[in-house]
């Protein structure tokens, strides 16, 4: 039978690295029996690799550390929570009193909606003088055969002055464009706080989570409505400017005159629906987080989640 070496003593006989420590005072003299100074020396170049290759694996420090950039997202969390309890707490009441109070004012109560029309600066031009000029371009056209300047002649409209917007229904806007901006900017905030509610993905008591989800697809939608008031002011703009246009172009169809006064008659509808609009987002803001704040809050209350 094979004599037991050092090594083999003290792999059988320790387990750890603390164990090893525990024996280190009785190896020498095991060494020292029966044993030369190069088997010494190779005992001892085998325990510093055991010992190395036993040695626990050192802990995950990833969980329950506190990440760098924590305690800065944890201000910003206290701070928008600030701001979402003003919001509601005096912010909100405040809006809906101002746009509702907005809406009672003269201004968007025109009973008779011809008292828009706004001014057209437009000559409208003889019949006789036009169809002489008539004549003398067509006779114009048969002696130049230049294409060019038969093409600019085309573009060339009728000469009039400048045609001004209508000022009642751009002063309506310029209350209206910061109440819009306004609105969205809030609605961002309490959207942003909502989405910081949420809890992480578990298993079970996520009641509380879909209320969440219900109020935020609400807030999503009020976020689409509110964001097409821009594109609609701007349709405006574009829509009636195509229609002073055509009426410069031909001044004797009194049909394109009037499409411009209609234009304007169904922007100021508008702009009333678009103030209503805004104090109602206002509103239904203000109750369904006031109704469900707890739920919004603590979606899962104090329970860690439900037991089956």
């Amino acid at each position: 039978m094979r004599q037991e070496s050092p090594l083999d003593f003290t792999l059988r006989s320790t387990g750890s690295r603390e164990s090893f420590k525990q024996e280190k005072g009785i190896i020498p003299s095991l060494c020292g029996v029966g044993y030369g100074g190069v088997e010494s020396a190779r005992v001892s170049r085998e325990l510093t690799r055991t010992s190395v290759a036993v040695e626990p694996a050192s802990e995950c420090h990833c969980v329950g550390q506190t990440m760098p950039g924590e305690p800065k997202v944890d201000v910003f969390r206290e701070d928008l929570c600030s701001k979402t309890e003003n919001l509601l707490g005096s912010y909100f009441p405040k809006k809906i009193s101002e746009l509702d109070a907005f809406l009672k004012e003269p201004v968007l109560n025109e009973a008779n909606l011809s008292n828009l029309k706004a001014p057209l600066d437009i000559p409208v031009p003889d019949p006789v003088k036009e169809k002489e000029k008539e004549e003398r371009k067509k006779q114009q056209e048969k002696e130049d055969k230049d294409e060019k300047k038969k093409g600019d002649d085309e573009d060339k409209g009728p000469p009039c002055g400048p045609v001004n917007c209508n000022e009642k229904i751009v002063v309506l806007l310029q209350r209206l464009k910061p109440e819009i901006k306004d609105v969205i900017e809030q609605l961002n905030l309490v959207t942003t706080w909502l989405q910081l509610q949420i809890p992480r993905i578990e298993d079970g008591n996520n009641f509380g989570v879909a209320v969440q989800e219900k109020v935020f697809e609400l807030m999503t939608a009020l976020h689409t409505k509110l964001e097409g008031f821009h594109t609609q002011i701007s349709k405006y703009f574009s829509e009636r400017g195509d229609a002073v246009t055509k009426a410069a172009k031909q001044p004797h169809v009194g049909d394109y005159r009037q499409l411009v006064h209609e234009l304007d008659e169904a922007e100021y509808r508008d702009i009333r629906l678009m103030v209503m609009e805004i104090r109602n987002a206002y509103a239904v803001l203000y109750d369904i987080i006031l109704k469900n704040f707890e739920k919004l809050k603590k979606p899962r209350g104090e329970t860690k989640g439900m037991i089956y």
